[in-house]
């Protein structure tokens, strides 16, 4: 149990969860354990990328295609911590489900990231018009999600305070 501690699950909602309930919660520990060895394994090939680039070869960060390869890489990153972070949500039981928004939040650092990488040079029109709108398309959609969920905290608020 003093696992279930340290993750801060409730020793509690752990005795009274179903079968069910519980074999959700090892499968989200399972993939937080390899989220981790992937993000692990992801910093320590960009550091040695960077450093060994840096001091080995001729690395020029100002270059496009370098600092392309390296922010695509942090940006890579940056979407499994979180990715990870909205798995961490679930196993503290804050919330059930994923969120719609973390999702969308998710896809939209992939755009942007895939519009960090893309090579300017070798990209069509409609490649750009496409990543464009799935940007605001995604934008549009965070944008409502979060609006409801305001509206759904304010009523909450509403309701606990009469």
């Amino acid at each position: 149990m003093k696992l279930l501690e340290h993750l801060d699950i409730k020793t509690t909602q752990w005795e009274v969860a179903s079968a069910y309930e519980k074999f959700e919660q090892v499968v989200v520990l399972i993939l937080t354990g390899l989220i981790i060895v992937v993000i692990a394994t992801a910093v320590w090939h960009l550091a040695i990328k960077v450093l060994f680039g840096l001091v080995l070869a001729s690395f020029d960060p100002t270059e496009p295609a370098v600092f392309q390869t390296i922010f695509g890489m942090i940006f890579t990153v940056i979407i499994a911590l979180e990715f990870k972070h909205s798995i961490l949500i679930m196993v503290k039981r804050e919330q059930s489900v994923v969120q719609v928004r973390t999702v969308v939040l998710i896809a939209m650092l992939a755009v942007i990231r895939k519009f960090i990488i893309i090579d300017i040079s070798a990209a069509t029109a409609n490649q750009m018009f496409a990543l464009a709108a799935g940007v605001i398309a995604l934008g549009a959609v965070y944008w409502l999600v979060r609006d409801q969920d305001r509206k759904a905290e304010i009523a909450e608020r509403e309701r606990q305070t009469t």
